[in-house]
């Protein structure tokens, strides 16, 4: 600051006479010190932090009222096997639900979603499978999902068409299956695209390979770099008390440029071998953060476990300084299916208890 200050000084003439400052130069600081005081009165529900990768995060303000701040909120559904489209054999489906979330005076949230969804159709996929997406983020001024089938990341178009953009394979890139990607985040202008983080395994837990551990790191034009995160997952996991053949399985990451900070809300953990029956009731309440380098790994629990329900995507509510944070929770369990929606602080107290939004599987949450 005593930089800055020195720079707009006065500066003295040899004569002991002042060098007045040029016009031009006066206007300038003379606006930005107005816009700096303006922003520094302002609620702060109406000062929106910029995202790493968007400068206008999120795309449209949010809108003022006498109770609070509203922010319209998107969705997207993992319909898995029931993507396809039922008569016809290269489409397959997903839907964007809309909806707006509140955020009232009294520091509670509102979500509220519309009755009709917006179809997503897609017609590439990968051995007969495809457009199960799994996650939403706004980055490089475009929102994106991806489909955790076939590794395409695709561009959601203002007239809600999937226009593909990159292709992630799996592991380190040059293997010929598909990335099973899980979660999004941007981070210092980049987007990350993580998968479960855990190792993959037959059903009953037989360790076949590592490649769930690896990560890609995408840049605005595209580019794509791999990282392998193996010792990184591996360390969440150890400071969360769970040693091999136990397991988590990650969902949903989140990069904080304000705290400097990752944050984790893993979908299921155990202690036991992996099973794919009884997994369906090892969903946690867990978070997880730590700092860039995966030092100083912070977990916390986040209110009553339900063991059915488990974390599939969240956001921190713009404005909040990252402190607000709003998630979907998925079930799977037998034949049920189900969506749930919930917001908390990041020390854990409940702003808006779970609420169910769909007898359907959506795991991509996102600001609009």
């Amino acid at each position: 600051m005593r930089d800055s200050w020195a720079a707009i000084k006065p500066v003295v003439r040899p004569n002991g006479g002042y060098q007045r400052i040029p016009p031009k130069i006066g206007g300038a600081l003379f606006l930005m010190m107005a816009v700096t005081l303006v922003y520094l009165i302002l609620p702060d529900h109406q000062r929106t932090a910029p995202s790493d990768g968007h400068p206008n995060y999120p795309l449209v303000s949010g809108k003022r009222t006498s109770d609070g701040v509203t922010f319209r909120i998107a969705t997207v559904s993992d319909l898995d096997q029931r993507s396809k489209v039922d008569g016809d054999k290269n489409s397959w489906v997903s839907y964007l639900k809309l909806g707006q979330l509140t955020l009232l005076n009294t520091g509670k949230v509102i979500v509220e979603f519309e009755d009709q969804a917006e179809r997503l159709v897609g017609h590439i996929s990968e051995k007969g499978r495809a457009i199960e997406l799994s996650e939403l983020v706004l980055f490089n001024h475009r929102l994106y999902t991806v489909d955790d089938r076939t590794g395409i990341v695709y561009e959601i178009d203002s007239q809600h068409n999937l226009v593909p953009w990159v292709i992630l394979r799996n592991g380190n890139g040059h293997l010929p299956e598909a990335f099973k990607a899980e979660w999004m985040a941007v981070k210092d202008g980049d987007l990350y695209v993580g998968g479960l983080g855990k190792d993959w395994t037959t059903g009953d837990g037989v360790l076949l390979n590592k490649n769930p551990k690896w990560v890609k790191i995408i840049s605005p034009n595209g580019a794509v770099r791999h990282e392998n995160w193996t010792l990184r997952y591996e360390a969440l996991q150890a400071a969360a008390g769970i040693r091999w053949p136990g397991y988590i399985i990650h969902e949903s990451a989140v990069w904080s440029k304000i705290h400097r900070r990752w944050y984790f809300l893993p979908r299921r953990s155990s202690n036991e071998r992996y099973n794919e029956k009884e997994d369906e009731r090892r969903g946690t309440n867990l978070m997880i953060s730590c700092r860039d380098d995966f030092t100083d790994i912070q977990v916390s629990h986040l209110g009553d476990l339900n063991p059915t329900h488990g974390f599939s995507s969240f956001k921190f509510v713009p404005g909040t300084h990252d402190e607000v944070i709003v998630a979907l929770k998925s079930e799977e369990f037998g034949e049920t299916l189900a969506s749930y929606i919930v917001a908390f602080n990041i020390n854990g107290r409940k702003l808006m208890p779970e609420k169910k939004f769909a007898e359907a599987k959506f795991e991509g949450l996102e600001f609009l």
